[in-house]
């Protein structure tokens, strides 16, 4: 018997053969050439939405609506991120506390990365006397810090050879105020703290408009010199100025006493601190970009 070539059916078979062809290339190319993965960078908008979020829901005094508000949408907002989350409950002086802790990785290097959410009771330092016994806005001296904190808790990766915690603390801004002394928050969660992390770095008042974040003399000398080495290397040098200028009492106390290294980022140079016009407009997007990239890119140098 003889077959009639069909040259329709050839024309088919020839196109099936190509198009077989074209996809084992696609395939090995692919696998040969696989596309570079990007490392997620800090989103300096997201992170002024979040500001704005905790100024919207009002001051967040201890005990006040508003400050358990934050405490749950923090909690909630760090799970879905992909944290291990737990809120640290206690009382110091009387007054309870919530302390807010994701966790992600194990081991070491461990880095603890430290913020307030409390905002203060009353804006004593307002040049209007009459508005001395209102709450404090809070934007910059609290918010900032928190913000920042949210955006690193989106992008940094999932490491599991290094341990990263970030830690919200309460009742960090009411001293000189009947009944209450500064950093409370953070000297309950740094007695009960179990095991010496490698580096502890605080965040606070680093939104400003006009950002000037000191060597705080108090800081680990080498950790500071790390981290305004990374900023200057991100071509941040004229907001981390290494020279020393303050002595100041905050969340990195505490640490401090126990002889771990720690360095409190904070520019309290800042003319608002603690009077009614600590807003959203005085902080800046950029400003706590340069500080959301310094942190992230030290972190990711750590071995």
């Amino acid at each position: 018997m003889q077959f009639k070539k069909n040259p329709i059916a050839s024309i088919f078979v020839l196109i099936a053969i190509l198009l077989i062809a074209g996809r084992f290339l696609l395939q090995r190319t692919s696998t040969d050439n696989p596309e570079p993965e990007t490392t997620p960078t800090f989103n300096e908008t997201r992170a002024y939405q979040d500001v704005m979020r905790q100024i919207g829901i009002g001051p967040r005094i201890p005990g006040g609506e508003a400050h358990d508000s934050l405490a749950d949408w923090l909690q909630q907002s760090l799970l879905a991120y992909g944290w291990d989350t737990e809120i640290q409950e206690g009382t110091m002086q009387g007054h309870d506390l919530k302390n807010i802790i994701a966790k992600r990785g194990e081991g070491h290097p461990w880095v603890i990365l430290g913020a307030h959410y409390d905002s203060r009771l009353v804006a004593d330092q307002d040049p209007d006397p009459e508005h001395r016994t209102e709450p404090v806005p809070g934007a910059n001296d609290g918010a900032s810090g928190v913000a920042v904190l949210l955006e690193l808790a989106r992008i940094l990766p999932l490491n599991p050879d290094q341990q990263i915690w970030l830690v919200f603390f309460d009742l960090e801004d009411q001293g000189r105020i009947a009944g209450y002394d500064w950093i409370l928050g953070s000297q309950y969660f740094a007695d009960n703290l179990e095991g010496e992390p490698d580096a502890v770095v605080i965040v606070d008042m680093i939104g400003d408009t006009d950002l000037n974040i000191y060597y705080e003399r108090n800081s680990d000398a080498d950790l500071s010199e790390q981290i305004w080495k990374q900023a200057a290397d991100l071509g941040y040098s004229d907001q981390f100025i290494p020279e020393y200028k303050y002595s100041i009492l905050d969340d990195h106390t505490p640490f401090l006493e126990k002889g771990i290294p720690v360095v409190d980022l904070i520019d309290f140079d800042y003319p608002y601190w603690h009077t009614l016009e600590d807003t959203a407009d005085k902080v800046s997007p950029e400003s706590l970009k340069a500080v959301g990239d310094t942190i992230q890119i030290w972190i990711n140098t750590l071995k």
